[in-house]
């Protein structure tokens, strides 16, 4: 494989917009982890760790959009492919080397949140000492581990939707909207199996939403920032195991896919 599409990649995108958003991102976290633990009355420490998780998990898919907005999307919006994809380069190539480089860039950005994130709760920690500390060693590295492979699955998905979208607000929609679903659609089930008046009926409501888990990964079961939060590795789910690699192996679906939406693709 040519890694000419991986050192492209990282040159455009120090040109492009991400690097405003890689600083707009440390500020977002910033601001908004320093504010939840001001007003928090106990366990600052513990609401500014858990605002940040947050804050970094909705802001990972916004820099997926945006890269393959500009890495991908625009390669066929521009017409650059008629560079990019002349022999004797194979197709599949550039759909793998475009997926590294934004995997590179993405991992950067989380690896940066993560330790400013850590960085800002050890500050608020040190004036006030909780009953139940928080955990940012090898707690913390696992729950960032899990957030990786979140975004993972949602970068492949967007290289997907970017190949054979007509539109960036479809690629935005798609994203976004599967995020939604695959985060939301088991704690939705769990909710229906506790309190059954939520709907008319929750049975076949739940039925309906069990159906999901066959076309969709349970990425809000990835969420694992209960570990960190209080210190205690037994809140990991029990199938973790398979969890990663039904989420790792949807990745590679999605990606083979990918490959064959471009062998697929008919340039005008």
């Amino acid at each position: 494989m040519s890694f000419k599409f991986v050192f492209s990649g990282v040159l455009l995108s120090v040109r492009s917009r991400f690097f405003y958003f890689f600083i707009t991102a440390f500020f977002i976290l910033v601001i908004t982890s320093y504010a939840s633990a001001l007003f928090s009355g106990r366990q600052p420490a513990t609401v500014a760790l858990d605002v940040g998780i947050s804050v970094i998990r909705y802001l990972l898919p916004i820099a997926v959009i945006i890269l393959c907005q500009d890495l991908v999307y625009r390669e066929f919006e521009r017409r650059y492919f008629l560079n990019s994809l002349t022999y004797p380069e194979a197709r599949w190539s550039f759909v793998v080397g475009k997926l590294i480089c934004m995997a590179l860039i993405l991992t950067l950005l989380l690896v940066f949140l993560s330790f400013t994130l850590a960085f800002l709760v050890w500050l608020v920690s040190q004036g006030y000492q909780q009953a139940t500390p928080v955990n940012l060693l090898s707690n913390y590295a696992i729950v960032i581990a899990f957030v990786g492979v979140d975004a993972l699955v949602l970068l492949v998905l967007g290289l997907l939707v970017s190949i054979v979208s007509t539109s960036q607000s479809f690629l935005m929609v798609g994203v976004l909207g599967f995020m939604l679903i695959a985060r939301s659609y088991s704690s939705v089930i769990e909710l229906l199996g506790v309190n059954d008046y939520v709907v008319s009926d929750p049975d076949s409501y739940s039925f309906g939403l069990g159906g999901l888990r066959f076309f969709l990964p349970d990425l809000g079961a990835l969420d694992v920032r209960e570990i960190a939060l209080y210190s205690n590795l037994e809140l990991l789910p029990s199938g973790w195991p398979f969890l990663l690699y039904s989420s790792l192996s949807y990745a590679g679906l999605i990606l083979f896919l990918a490959i064959l939406a471009l062998y697929k693709k008919r340039f005008s």
